[in-house]
């Protein structure tokens, strides 16, 4: 399939996914649908749950954070004690302290960040019992902040938000797990593999040559780590990896898997706020800075890489291949890449390392603004959101008015929350990193000199605050300095957000509903998206470009062309 003809299909597909699914997940949450409800049930009776009773923003983020801590804490100990746990058939050791705790805040976080290769590192059980696991359900707390925002919108005079406890359960009952399971079986088919059996093991008998081949419950995984925006791979190698990913339809169907959910949650946003105006805005919003950026990244990978050039290689007529799969090609692997890093996934089918100047300066700047384009599941629309509350407030400036959102006044408290969840994940970013090229143990991780390995550094604090998990691949990351350091930005960049955010959501949930009139300003029209999106460049560009223009933009400078 040409890149035209996916550029076309997928439209189709998340059309499709908007409309349908999005309504789907609207009865989800407003339980009409209850056809696993004799599973629902009993979780609910052995966790002693009560389905009906809500809860305040303060205790949903309590529930969130009581949670999250569990999840990491059991994570942590699974991983320390997997030498002597079962489904190891490659009787591999206990992972190391400091890896334990990086590799399980990066899973509780969706962030899915790997310092290490997953088939010589985790065992069977660690791959489904921990990760897999928190694929489900850090994707399932994401989606359920984001919810409870939309409530807040979308009540009156309310002093709840939901139910964290039911908002995840079913989240992980009826829209992850069915899709999961459905697609893991086209994934099988297709050639990805699904077993307990252990690795392979080849004696060549002509050669005298013996080999391993890495086998395990991979399929399975594949499907979440998409679906949920997760990212991390079974095998270090992740999308480019035969065994995850290997034919044209997979790789197709890992990049519909995920944005389908993210887009979709326009339409819910819509839908719950009682005008679906509001969320075709929102997705116009996401859809012009995805196109953009995707523009950018297809064009600078089907260039010539100007290494390649430089060693004597001029003719290059397909592209940068260099880091690629050839059954992939270059314009589509730049596809799945800026996918992946514009919705904190981090899953690649091709080196980001590898990539040129400007095609890395894609992925990277596409998560410097905050990942809203569609972003995460749940994070994205949360965050675009935030962004949203400080657009209405700056139309309400420019106009002399107080700035309304949804027909709820946006005061100084809604401003102030949105602003520090808007502000968290840059400052964090650039604090970590000046950290990291300030000390030896900082400096030591990159692979290569200059500009380069300057944005190796950079790039790796995007992504870890930006809870996506993608790398350049040129940083040596597991070491103690990096292992440590990097979990400061993977907390902060989800739980110092989404506290931000349940607050809000129930501020807004108190509030009457303003009616409207001839003063008041609409944001279902092109001038407020056109405003929105000139205030998401703005925040991303004035606070990264000096730290952009130290690595990527003098790199792409210093070859004497910019294109």
């Amino acid at each position: 399939m040409g890149f035209t003809w996916t550029i076309v299909a997928m439209i189709v597909v998340l059309a499709i996914a908007w409309r349908f699914l999005g309504a789907y997940m609207v009865s989800v949450y407003e339980g009409r649908t209850r056809w696993l409800s004799y599973i629902e049930r009993p979780i609910y009776k052995i966790a002693g749950i009560d389905p009906d009773a809500e809860q305040s923003w303060q205790r949903y983020g309590a529930s969130l954070i009581i949670f999250s801590g569990v999840m990491l804490l059991v994570g942590y100990m699974l991983l320390r004690l997997q030498g002597h746990l079962p489904l190891n058939p490659q009787h591999l050791p206990d992972v190391g302290p400091a890896l334990s705790w990086n590799t399980i805040v990066s899973f509780v976080t969706n962030t899915n960040w790997q310092s290490y290769s997953g088939e010589t590192t985790m065992s069977y059980l660690s791959q489904m019992g921990t990760l897999a696991l928190q694929n489900f359900l850090s994707a399932a707390v994401g989606i359920a902040v984001a919810v409870a925002l939309i409530r807040g919108f979308a009540r009156k005079n309310s002093k709840t938000i939901g139910n964290f406890w039911v908002d995840v359960i079913r989240t992980t009952l009826y829209i992850l797990l069915p899709i999961a399971f459905i697609v893991a079986i086209i994934f099988i088919a297709q050639g990805a593999i699904q077993t307990l059996a252990g690795p392979a093991h080849i004696h060549d008998l002509l050669n005298g040559v013996r080999q391993t081949i890495p086998r395990g419950p991979v399929a399975s995984q594949e499907t979440i780590k998409q679906l949920g925006t997760n990212g991390g791979g079974f095998f270090n190698a992740n999308g480019a990896m035969p065994f995850e990913n290997p034919t044209g339809l997979t790789n197709f169907l890992s990049m519909a898997l995920i944005l389908c959910i993210p887009v979709s949650l326009t339409y819910v946003f819509g839908k719950m706020v009682g005008h679906i105006r509001q969320g075709a805005a929102v997705l116009a919003v996401m859809v012009i800075i995805f196109g953009s950026w995707l523009a950018i990244g297809a064009v600078a990978e089907h260039q010539a890489n100007p290494a390649v050039a430089a060693a004597g290689l001029s003719h290059q007529p397909t592209g940068n291949m260099e880091g690629k799969e050839v059954r992939f090609g270059d314009t589509s692997s730049a596809f799945y890449n800026i996918t992946s890093t514009q919705t904190s996934t981090g899953s690649v089918d091709s080196a980001n390392d590898s990539y040129t100047p400007m095609g890395g300066f894609a992925a990277m700047t596409g998560m410097m603004l905050g990942e809203v384009s569609p972003g995460g599941v749940g994070s994205g629309l949360y965050t675009i959101l935030l962004f949203a509350i400080i657009t209405v407030f700056i139309g309400g400036l420019m106009v002399g008015r107080t700035p309304e959102y949804l027909g709820k006044k946006i005061q100084a408290r809604e401003v102030k929350l949105a602003a520090f969840g808007v502000l968290v994940m840059p400052i964090t970013v650039l604090i970590l990193t000046a950290v990291a090229v300030s000390v030896h143990a900082g400096r030591a991780g990159p692979l290569n000199a200059g500009p380069h390995g300057f944005s190796e550094i950079l790039y790796t604090f995007t992504s870890v605050t930006n809870n996506n998990g993608s790398a350049f691949a040129g940083l040596s990351s597991n070491t103690a300095f990096y292992n440590i350091i990097e979990t400061v930005g993977l907390l902060l960049g989800r739980f110092a957000i989404m506290v931000p955010v349940l607050a809000l959501a129930g501020g807004l949930a108190a509030k009457n509903v303003v009616p409207a009139s001839l003063g008041t300003f609409r944001t279902d029209k092109p001038m407020f998206i056109g405003l929105l999106i000139g205030v998401i460049m703005v925040v991303g560009a004035l606070t990264f470009f000096p730290a952009v223009s130290l690595g990527p933009i003098v790199e792409q400078l210093s070859h004497g062309k910019f294109f």
